[in-house]
């Protein structure tokens, strides 16, 4: 009887073994799929006991943790199967995404940089390279990037979405009103794209267009105080100070605890002179955010409308203390106290305004202060 040859048997036994890791990677997937990360963290570890250098199951499990929200022990998973072969770009793109979300930007970018040069066509590892030059506020890096990924394809929404975003950071809003365009026109059911193209459309003084998108987003997403918010002000752009004060009473209805939403509407009574209703509103901003010298300057210029001096000359001080270079405050402080007939002090601060640049207070200097 013929037998099978030890070397035979032996190349069985590996291409069985293989074939069984195949199908083990690919139940992964599967789990991976479905969403069961633990689960397959889980496969992957038993995988990885019997085979510790497995590139394929080291990787899965390095984005198994990602989606766990485990970025070091991800990394520590990428870090070994690149010690099996440091050139495979999908690991490097992994894990430089992995330290983009532990905040290591310049780390990541050397990563995707090193994926990209083994991969000049991985749309993926731009995007995350442009994510990362974005944090390091390198936008024009980050331009390119996001715009290399849109020309390798394929164009999704998110990639025009991105590149919109920097155009808009860059000043550029008509571009980016393109690009946010292009990216509704994928997928017309995200409340965020009509968003930020309604912030593009008001910042080109298109306040009809922006109203138009914020009315979209709000339709499609009524639970966002800061579409209410971003609206309310392309209304006060329109002068229609009825329907902003709407939408700044929403944007607090669904978030009691913005600072600025309450200082935006504090702005708006003062506009309709409803002033004990503007220093309410700058008083919670207040007991919210105490650091932003705005909200005591904002209440000041309302006490003084009220004839609250003493109140706003207080808050003025305030204010100084937290932001001691601004020209504006000592120039407004100084002409409180020169209503108060305190002209001594009145022409101290309006001096010191003049110090700082103020024209106003050099001309008010000119006029009062002998």
């Amino acid at each position: 009887m013929k037998k099978f040859s030890a070397f035979f048997l032996l190349l069985f036994s590996i291409t069985a073994f293989s074939q069984n890791i195949d199908t083990q990677l690919d139940a992964v997937r599967k789990k991976m799929d479905a969403k069961d990360f633990v689960g397959a963290k889980l496969d992957l570890t038993k995988i990885l006991d019997t085979n510790p250098k497995n590139r394929a199951a080291l990787t899965l499990r390095g984005r198994t943790r990602m989606a766990l929200n485990d970025y070091y022990g991800a990394i520590g998973d990428f870090n070994f199967a690149l010690d099996v072969d440091s050139t495979i770009a999908e690991v490097l793109n992994y894990r430089g995404e992995a330290k983009i979300n532990l905040g290591d930007d310049d780390g990541a970018i050397a990563d995707l940089d090193k994926a990209i040069k083994y991969n000049s066509k991985y749309s993926e590892a731009y995007t995350n390279r442009g994510f990362a030059k974005y944090n390091i506020e390198d936008l024009q890096g980050a331009y390119f990037d996001f715009s290399k990924a849109l020309e390798i394809g394929p164009a999704t929404d998110d990639k025009y979405f991105n590149r919109g975003i920097v155009k808009a950071e860059l000043g550029e809003y008509v571009s980016a009103i393109d690009d946010y365009t292009k990216a509704i026109e994928l997928d017309k059911a995200d409340a965020n794209l009509y968003n930020y193209r309604g912030v593009a459309y008001y910042n080109t003084s298109n306040f009809d267009l922006a109203i138009t998108d914020y009315n979209e987003a709000i339709r499609l997403d009524a639970k966002d105080p800061l579409k209410f918010e971003n609206r309310a002000l392309a209304k006060s752009a329109k002068e229609d100070l009825k329907g902003a004060l709407e939408d700044y009473n929403k944007a607090i209805e669904l978030n009691g605890q913005d600072a600025e939403t309450y200082n935006l509407r504090g702005v708006l009574k003062h506009t309709l002179q409803d002033f004990d209703g503007s220093i309410a509103d700058y008083t919670k901003a207040i007991e919210l955010d105490s650091t932003n010298p705005t909200y005591f300057d904002n209440r000041a210029l309302s006490k003084t409308e009220k004839e609250d001096f003493a109140g706003a000359i207080e808050d003025y001080s305030s204010s100084i203390e937290i932001y001691p270079t601004d020209a504006e405050t000592y120039y407004q402080r100084g002409l409180v106290k020169l209503t108060m007939n305190n002209n001594y002090d009145g022409c101290l601060d309006l001096k010191r305004a003049d110090e700082l640049g103020s024209q106003d207070a050099k001309a008010a200097i000119k006029k009062s202060c002998k």
